[in-house]
């Protein structure tokens, strides 16, 4: 599915990085100059003291830095004993990457069908799923949303079961005022770019309480290695490098403001829209708003007004991962999701970041209201 837009880049664009990076550049300039001056590149100072701090910053004791949220994923996988013949519950509403993470581990993935009002994975689903060969339940706090962990600790329990928290787009979200990397037995965070706490490159990590699964994913990044050249594992190499950890020390200094300015901009967009579905946010939730994602009908045809009047959006996502030829082995067709699948063609991601100045916001909203008015 292709989504047409207006030759050249859009007057208000779904998301602008440039405007960060102006706020901070002289203290980002000045922890990337500090590393090049040290010389020290992978697994130095400045990724252990940032482990350090997210994992406070979350509430967490432990925090392992690898090299991306695919791979913060597939290690806390990993480390939680996972492997061919074990089936992993997920949701398909979500990007690919977390679905791949599961593969690489040669288990299976399970798809469930996720909450209308929250678009993270439904409890009961994920009861009805459960089977001898279930190994972990892993929910996506999508869109800086969490899921409802509550129910899920319990069904994890009940079952003896791992919980692991797909947090890559959850930086700072709060479940009943508890923090995610805190709600199950681990938490995979990504760091890509774009995300509300954004390295200038790929970036994982996994966050957790528990000491022996820490050591494990420390061991998995880094080939196995208790001491150089001695393995006590198998491992692989996902590393979290230093000049990266430098950016997100200095960028995570930032984030609660970050976070307010983003919920200001989302709490402005509900204020106007009438005609389009406004994301909810559940009582027991701290939404941060990674994404401010809406629904409407004939949402391709309002995607393409939008656009002629300057505006970018995203759809995340246009088909879902039981629906994409990768996972067509797994035999689930068209309508077994039902819930992820009406999704799929109605959400629309309109513009959104800490810097989009509020006039803008304005016009968003005001436009998105005049095509659905004016047309549908």
């Amino acid at each position: 599915m292709t989504s047409p837009q207006p030759a050249g880049p859009p007057r208000v664009p779904a998301n602008d990085l440039r405007p960060q990076y102006a706020t901070i550049r002289a203290e980002i300039d000045a922890a990337i100059a500090a590393v090049l001056e040290r010389g020290w590149y992978v697994l130095g100072p400045e990724v252990e003291a940032f482990e350090a701090e997210f994992a406070a910053y979350c509430g967490a004791a432990h925090g392992v830095g690898v090299g991306s949220g695919t791979e913060a994923l597939h290690l806390a996988l990993l480390a939680c004993g996972v492997g061919p013949g074990d089936e992993v519950i997920t949701v398909a509403h979500t990007a690919v990457p977390t679905i791949n993470a599961i593969s690489l581990t040669g288990a299976r993935p399970v798809f469930v069908d996720v909450d209308p009002r929250t678009y993270t994975m439904d409890p009961a689903a994920a009861a009805a799923a459960i089977t001898p060969r279930t190994r972990v339940l892993l929910p996506v706090h999508l869109y800086g949303h969490p899921a409802d962990m509550a129910p899920l600790r319990d069904l994890a329990r009940r079952h003896g079961l791992r919980l692991l928290e797909d947090a890559a787009q959850a930086h700072g979200t709060a479940y009943r005022g508890a923090r995610t990397g805190t709600l199950g037995d681990l938490a995979a965070f990504s760091f890509y770019p774009t995300k509300n706490l954004g390295a200038y490159g790929d970036g994982g990590m996994v966050v957790t309480d528990d000491a022996a699964l820490a050591e494990q994913v420390r061991l998995l990044r880094n080939y196995g290695q208790t001491d150089r050249y001695h393995h006590q594992i198998e491992g692989l190499n996902s590393r979290l490098d230093e000049l990266q950890a430098a950016v997100l020390r200095v960028k995570l200094r930032h984030l609660d403001a970050w976070t307010a300015a983003r919920r200001e901009r989302a709490a402005r967009y509900t204020a106007t829209l009438r005609r389009a579905q406004a994301p909810t946010e559940a009582p027991w939730a701290h939404h941060v708003y990674h994404l401010y994602v809406v629904r409407v009908p004939r949402r391709d045809a309002v995607q393409r007004a939008l656009a002629q009047a300057g505006i970018g959006t995203l759809i995340h996502y246009p088909l879902p991962a039981h629906l994409q030829p990768a996972y067509a082995y797994l035999g689930l067709g068209r309508g077994s999701l039902p819930t992820t699948e009406r999704l799929a063609d109605e959400i629309l991601s309109l513009p959104l970041y800490p810097e989009l100045p509020l006039e803008q916001v304005d016009e968003v909203a005001q436009t998105l209201e005049r095509v659905l008015s004016t047309e549908y």
